[in-house]
């Protein structure tokens, strides 16, 4: 296939940076979140996180997830980097994989389970063993996403690697 002009392959890329500073933002605002979460008194506070959380969970977190692995793939193809001739960008393509199932399912389900827990119980969800368990599962899942996120953001900038070498 023939690679696509500078010009489209520029507004593709510019897509793609906006889309995943999109996803980077909204990890860091989970973080943030359940960061509130964890030191507030105020059991309306609590609730609102989880259900803010949950909120963005259903819109931006699957709109930025979708938009940025659409815009790769699309990148990776009609360009000369294709989808597996780098490692780098095989490590990427794995790294996506777990940011989007954290992303689109696990912030959705977290969310929602502390949301529905806080709505009913208030403050006392912190003594309900099943909501700590919630919560840590939530907090490990941001940290995991941050971590990839970034680690894909390093590997656009340096490249690591090289091509793989091609047999025969």
């Amino acid at each position: 296939m023939k690679p696509i002009g500078m010009r489209p392959r520029r507004w593709l890329l510019t897509l793609h940076l906006l889309f995943a500073s999109i996803m980077l933002g909204g990890a860091v605002f989970f973080l943030v979140m359940s960061i509130t979460a964890a030191a507030t008194d105020d059991p309306v506070l609590l609730h609102a996180c989880y259900a803010v959380m949950l909120a963005l969970s259903k819109t931006s977190v699957r709109a930025s997830t979708i938009g940025t692995v659409v815009t790769g793939v699309l990148l990776s193809v009609l360009t000369h980097w294709g989808l597996l001739k780098y490692y780098w960008i095989i490590a990427k393509e794995g790294l996506t994989a777990a940011a989007a199932a954290l992303g689109i399912a696990g912030m959705y389900i977290w969310s929602g389970r502390a949301a529905s827990i806080t709505a009913a119980q208030g403050m006392d969800a912190w003594t309900n063993p099943a909501f700590t368990a919630n919560n840590a599962m939530l907090f490990t899942g941001i940290a995991l996403q941050l971590l990839s996120l970034i680690a894909m953001f390093a590997l656009s900038v340096f490249k690591p690697w090289g091509p793989r070498r091609r047999r025969g």
